[in-house]
């Protein structure tokens, strides 16, 4: 089987633009979640929000392209551009473009631009609807968008699966890379659900925090005994994966090697997992089995971690059930306790941080670790960054209705 690498990364959240501006501050404990003031929020249950400045947005697009494209495609053309240019991936021919492929992931979509369209429908008439509110709003357009601008003729579609789309697109490139249906795939997840309709949603739910509006940087708080429900972020994650003898031949500069994919479902309820975390655990189970290691081998897992009282102590128990007495050993942190859960881009933006842990030897912290809950009595890095070398790390990602991914990422060696 062909061996997959990784040569380039991008992502944006509310922490900033760019992967080093991110690395910088999750490695500082930074907390980017913050009052949500871009829209009414006085009836919703939950107003914060890991947002992100328009500035970034009217900085890198043209008036045109926003009326053209949901935010959420918009990340991820902001993602791609960082990932490939760090990637030194230039096509110029037609063969190199059909080995090129792209899959972009996310949950929700273009949810704003239907949203705001319909208050148009309803209050000005079908006249008014914009040509491009479709095109905008549809899931498969990030892939379809990014293979535009950059001519990736190859295999191109988009994963669906909520929380773990992001995780799913890179998966499944690395899949279609190993069995020789491309050479280079731009993978990753993006979200732009923060709305006024996406945060009612969500709240109807009963999934979101609702206790730490007055304090919105202690609101998103994996694994801790005061955590209520997660916190909504935006942003976009990608990675370039590329077979490896490809990228030696080219001279890239190969970050990660991705050794091992797991996917699985819980065929058990449309939000929660199972208490005993049985699919996660046959996920992680899958990509252990898929990179040919061990629990011992693993140094770090980048967690789910949602911040949910359901999720993070059935993650906990899936942990505990396939690492057995390895599982207080583990380094484990959440991404979403300083950016809030981007859904469909969480993944990929987490895959970035597990990478950026096996390159610097830095684990970053889970924030507002502070009240120990006993169902959750793992080591979670709690509340600053650690020094350790990471030789393997697992990423996981569990998403509503039960679809599950998990990532094993190893430092690269020849």
């Amino acid at each position: 089987m062909r061996r997959v690498v990784v040569t380039g990364m991008g992502m944006i959240t509310t922490l900033g633009c760019g992967v080093k501006d991110n690395w910088k501050n999750l490695i500082s404990n930074t907390s980017g979640i913050k009052l949500i003031d871009s829209f009414k929020t006085d009836d919703l249950p939950s107003k914060v929000g890991g947002t992100i400045s328009d500035d970034i947005i009217n900085n890198n697009f043209s008036d045109k392209d926003k009326r053209k494209m949901d935010k959420f495609i918009l990340y991820s053309l902001i993602a791609a551009e960082e990932a490939i240019k760090n990637s030194g991936w230039i096509i110029n021919d037609d063969n190199k473009a059909s080995r090129s492929g792209v899959i972009v992931g996310s949950g929700i979509g273009g949810l704003s631009t239907i949203y705001d369209n319909s208050i148009l429908l309803e209050k000005s008439g079908a006249r008014k609807i914009s040509p491009f509110f479709i095109p905008s709003s549809l899931i498969n357009l990030a892939s379809g968008q990014v293979s535009i601008k950059y001519n990736f003729k190859g295999p191109n579609h988009s994963t669906v699966t909520a929380c773990a789309s992001g995780a799913h697109a890179i998966g499944d490139s690395f899949r279609i890379i190993q069995l020789n249906k491309a050479d280079v795939m731009v993978a990753g997840g993006a979200e732009a659900a923060i709305c006024r309709i996406g945060i009612a949603g969500f709240c109807a739910l009963r999934a979101l925090s609702t206790k730490f509006n007055n304090d919105p940087k202690d609101a998103s708080r994996p694994f801790d005994k005061d955590r209520d429900g997660f916190v909504m972020g935006d942003g976009a994650g990608t990675l370039i994966l590329e077979e490896y003898e490809h990228a030696k031949k080219r001279n890239a500069d190969i970050l990660v090697e991705i050794i091992g994919y797991g996917s699985s479902g819980d065929a058990h309820h449309i939000t929660s997992p199972p208490d005993d975390g049985n699919g996660a655990k046959r996920c992680v189970l899958s990509a252990l089995n898929d990179a040919k290691k061990s629990p011992e081998d693993i140094g770090y897992i980048n967690a789910h971690g949602t911040s949910t009282p359901l999720n993070d102590a059935a993650e906990t128990r899936a942990i505990k059930r396939v690492f057995g007495d390895a599982a207080y050993r583990v380094a484990i942190s959440s991404t979403k306790s300083m950016i809030g859960h981007a859904m469909g881009g969480s993944g990929a933006v987490e895959a970035v941080a597990a990478i950026k842990s096996i390159e610097t030897g830095i684990i970053h912290p889970t924030l507002n670790y502070e009240y120990p809950d006993p169902n959750c009595d793992l080591d979670y890095v709690p509340n600053t960054a650690r020094q350790k070398d990471v030789n393997v790390a697992l990423s996981n990602s569990f998403g509503f209705g039960g679809q599950n991914a998990c990532l094993v990422l190893r430092k690269y060696r020849e």
